[in-house]
Order: structure tokens, then C-alpha cells, then sequence
């Protein structure tokens, strides 16, 4: 049977419609951002351009500072072992953890949104949830530079009350959450070859894997995945290299000893 060229253009057009909401749907957040500001734009075009203004600083802050974060988080992985986080920030660190992990949100540097790759790296590790919770509601909340400018601006009184009364309040919703939230609950481990393992919910699809080893790892659908290696000679320098790459740690390769 003979197609007519009407019949073609709607095959390739019902095409590049399915092409297009697969494109929305994998990236789904990113379409409902840019509805609400074209949205915006229409209601009230300077809002519209003080939400882009202001989208663009932040944006610009972060390429600034999540390298840096990505790089530290790196070394502490490194140079920090399991067992002294395990030992220090684990579950049977009890009070100790809790103090440790005051500490350590308090006195920690950058956004919020700094911490979270950190947090991801010290949980693979064994931190606890409680202790990771309270590390993320002191740096939210209570770090000494935040404290310093309160008390300068509002008054050493004030700053000290509500200081005390953060960290009950923390201290509570910590042993609170704790016993909602489970490690399993948190983003784990997906196998997808033989003693190959990547994390797919923190992978952030930064593609240094695939270009490490690009015979091992490739990108989908903006997450790292591994490609067929039945019958390949590993080469485990570069497989080695991938891992130690990944800003996030979100892989590892347990098969013959872990790297």
C-alpha cells in the first residue's frame, strides 16, 4: 500500500510529539519551573524578571560553590575512614554523635545546599539518620557566623534564647525522625552489573565516569549507567579513577575485594 505525504507528516509528527513528552516527562521539574515563569511574565512581567534576576544569582552561586563542595567532599571520603565515622556519627555514638554533629553543622561553611553531598557521603559511610538530620538543621540554623551577625543585630540575649531553644527543638525532631526514617528510606546501592554498583538516586549525572572509563559507564537519561562488561579485561586503574571521580561517591565494586 502507498503512504500519501499527508499520512507521512503525521507519523513523523506524532513522532516529535512522543519525542517531546518524553523530553517533558524525564525532565518534569524543569517544565512546571518554566510554566510558572512564563506564567509570571504574562501576570506581572516585572516580577517576571525579578524571579530570573534573582534565579540567575542563585544559579551563579552555586556553579560557584558546589565544585568546591564536590572537591572537599571528595578527600574527607578519602582521608576519612569508615570506621571513625561509623565510631563518632554512628548509631551507637549516641550522645557523643549528637554533640560531634552540633559541632560539625555549626561550625560548617556555605548554603544549606552545600551540605547535602556531604551528608550523602557520610550516611554511605554509617552515619546515622538522627546525626545527619542534626548536622542539616545546624548548618540551616545555628552556625557561628548566622549567630554572630544575630547577636550583632539583635542582641546577644535574644541570639543566646533562641540558640538554646533551637537546639532542644533540633535535639527532639532528631530522635523523632529517627524513628520514622530508615536508612532504607534513603537513596541505596542499585545494582546493575555483577559486583558493580551505582547509586542512581544521588548519582547528579556529572558524566566524570564516563569519560574516565567510557567503556564501562554511560549516561541515561542524565544518571550514570553501566554499560555490558561480561568477557571485558577491567581495567582497574581506570575503573578505580571512575569511582574515586564521582563527587558524590554514588558508585563501588565489591566483586575480588572493594576499591
Amino acid at each position: 500500500p502507498q503512504l500519501s505525504i499527508c499520512d507521512c507528516y503525521g507519523a513523523c509528527d506524532g513522532g516529535d510529539h512522543m519525542t517531546i513528552l518524553k523530553k517533558v516527562k524525564e525532565n518534569l521539574f524543569l517544565a512546571i519551573v518554566a510554566l510558572v515563569y512564563i506564567a509570571m511574565f504574562i501576570i506581572n512581567p516585572t516580577m517576571g524578571a525579578a524571579s530570573v534576576k534573582n534565579s540567575g544569582y542563585y544559579i551563579k552561586e552555586m556553579l560557584m560553590i558546589m565544585p568546591v563542595i564536590f572537591i572537599l567532599t571528595a578527600l574527607l571520603d578519602m582521608w576519612v575512614p569508615k570506621e571513625k565515622i561509623m565510631r563518632y556519627l554512628g548509631k551507637e555514638a549516641k550522645a557523643k554523635g549528637v554533640f560531634l554533629s552540633f559541632v560539625v553543622g555549626s561550625i560548617s561553611a556555605g548554603p544549606i545546599y552545600a551540605a547535602f553531598p556531604m551528608c550523602v557521603m557520610l550516611h554511605k559511610k554509617g552515619a546515622s539518620i538522627r546525626n545527619i538530620i542534626i548536622i542539616l538543621s545546624s548548618w540551616a540554623v545555628i552556625k557561628v557566623p548566622m549567630l554572630l551577625n544575630e547577636a550583632k543585630f539583635l542582641g546577644p540575649k535574644f541570639m543566646a534564647i533562641r540558640w538554646v531553644l533551637t537546639v532542644i527543638a533540633i535535639t527532639i525532631f532528631s530522635w523523632i525522625a529517627a524513628k520514622i526514617i530508615k536508612d532504607e528510606d534513603l537513596p541505596g546501592e542499585v545494582l546493575t552489573q555483577p559486583g558493580l554498583h551505582i547509586n542512581r538516586d544521588a548519582c547528579m549525572g556529572c558524566t566524570l565516569c564516563a569519560k574516565n572509563y567510557p567503556e564501562v559507564f554511560e549516561m541515561e537519561n542524565k544518571k550514570a549507567v553501566t554499560k555490558p562488561y561480561e568477557g571485558l579485561d577491567l581495567d582497574m586503574d581506570k575503573l578505580e579513577s571512575a569511582i574515586k571521580s564521582c563527587p558524590v561517591k554514588a558508585i563501588s565494586y565489591n566483586e575480588g575485594g572493594e576499591i
